[in-house]
């Protein structure tokens, strides 16, 4: 479950999960109290806690409050969203102004007068049994009236009509623009690949010939992407009753085999050193400044030329992550990738002494790297300058946040703290990545541990 179904599917009761990952998230169970941790609204939005009713679930983007056996977490949450002075007064331990945040830290020592126990079970049915009675009639309602773009059904409409009512009613202004291409692409190809195909005939051949179709095309990563997209809005279909079965499951992934060869991803400590002594590094902010950064802080592109002044904290040595820039559409400022985009990453003593002099007369509130519209090529075609300039492979900009990972790695950086400095939505995109790396340290490690066995021989 994630945090957004805390403010688009449940009030204070989390019940019926039909969402499905295969990643796992935090564990929680019954009983146990979710807030969400961020939002681009206000800082009264965020106290909307909701209590799980079912025996367990996984979830992110949230922090948990478990309560004691004598609490009852449905109680909590009606009477804290109920109670319009609590929430107020909870809402100012928010932090941030464009995204803000509430932390668990900054709620914990907060008293709530509650009634005792067997108060708290009766007034809690109460209100949960009004809720459903609420909910029932409000269903039959719709019903009455076809309230509601995705409960409308004909069936006999095409596949690729209901996956674009789909994204329109669940994924536009929920997502980065640059993700929203990416499931009109989808619908595009869908369109031709199934041009006929109606949603009540969607079942486990025809849904593997559409991957079949897209995978004669594009590379299995590629196939993999199409599928997560598509298989998003079948499995709506299938919860809302419109596909009587999971037509996704066991869906082979093919694709073909890449035609050219992959540029080398990342560089070698001692490669990095040449690259980095190759920098024109002045006494004013340019485009080697930016290589620079990406190279001793692993973030990703957009994120780097979002930095503006006021973003380091230079008596703490952190910088501050909370946004990205569309250098595609030249737009400005965007939100992360991702909620676990958003983080602190720790900075060496010698980047804060350059970049406190470098950024100390600049506007706080701009963007340092941006003077006028700046493309992924050109500091690309600036960074191969460099790398064929010192005799070291020649990566991209992106294979510096590779660079920047795996020397952490091999210097012995355990993955979460990796995946935490990466801003990675879990471990698994990290043991992913880095799979070769991870493993190569394990055979270190095995060497290890023989001869630590060895030594214990009588």
């Amino acid at each position: 479950m994630l945090y957004g179904d805390l403010y688009t599917k449940y009030d204070c009761i989390i019940q019926d999960i039909k969402n499905r990952t295969f990643e796992v998230g935090n564990s929680i169970v019954k009983n146990d109290i979710l807030f969400p941790q961020s939002t681009t609204v206000d800082a009264y939005s965020l106290i909307s806690p909701a209590c799980l009713n079912e025996e367990k679930a996984e979830t992110s983007g949230v922090f948990v409050i478990r309560p004691y056996k004598d609490i009852n977490g449905n109680f909590i949450c009606y009477y804290t969203k109920g109670n319009i002075e609590q929430r107020k007064k909870l809402s100012k331990k928010a932090q941030g102004l464009t995204i803000v945040h509430l932390y668990y830290h900054s709620i914990k020592d907060e008293n709530i007068m509650v009634p005792n126990k067997n108060e708290q079970d009766k007034i809690a049915s109460v209100l949960l049994n009004i809720d459903n009675l609420i909910t029932l009639h409000q269903r039959y309602k719709n019903r009455r009236k076809g309230v509601g773009k995705m409960d409308t059904y004909d069936g006999n409409e095409l596949f690729y009509k209901y996956y674009e009512r789909w994204v329109n009613v669940y994924k536009e202004g929920a997502i980065r623009k640059s993700t929203m291409q990416k499931y009109n692409l989808s619908l595009k190809w869908l369109k031709k690949l199934a041009p006929k195909l109606k949603l009540k005939e969607v079942n486990r051949i025809t849904y593997q010939e559409i991957l079949n179709g897209y995978a004669e095309k594009h590379e299995r990563q590629s196939t993999m992407d199409f599928h997560h997209q598509i298989k998003a809005s079948v499995l709506d279909a299938v919860d809302d009753g419109y596909i009587e079965k999971d037509p996704t499951r066991k869906a082979i992934i093919k694709g073909r085999t890449p035609v050219r060869e992959k540029k080398e991803k990342y560089l070698n400590q001692f490669e990095l050193q040449k690259l980095i002594s190759d920098l024109n590094l002045k006494n004013s902010i340019n485009s080697d400044w930016l290589i620079y950064l990406i190279a001793k802080t692993g973030l990703r592109f957009s994120e780097a030329l979002a930095i503006t002044p006021k973003d380091f904290d230079f008596p703490h040595q952190i910088l501050n992550v909370d946004k990205t820039w569309n250098y595609k559409d030249n737009t400005g400022f965007e939100a992360t990738k991702n909620k676990s985009s958003e983080r602190k990453v720790q900075l060496d003593w010698q980047t804060v002494i350059q970049f406190s002099e470098l950024v100390k007369d600049l506007e706080p509130s701009s963007p340092i790297f941006i003077n006028d519209r700046i493309y992924n090529s050109t500091i690309n075609d600036l960074l191969a300058r460099h790398c064929k300039r010192v005799e070291i492979p020649v990566i991209s900009i992106h294979g510096l946040r590779h660079t920047h990972a795996s020397l952490l790695l091999y210097a012995g950086v355990s993955v979460a703290s990796v995946a935490h400095r990466l801003g990675h939505a879990s471990m698994t995109t990290t043991q992913k990545t880095y799979l070769h790396i991870i493993q190569e340290l394990e055979n270190t490690d095995i060497d290890k541990i023989m001869r630590a066995l060895t030594s214990l021989n009588s």
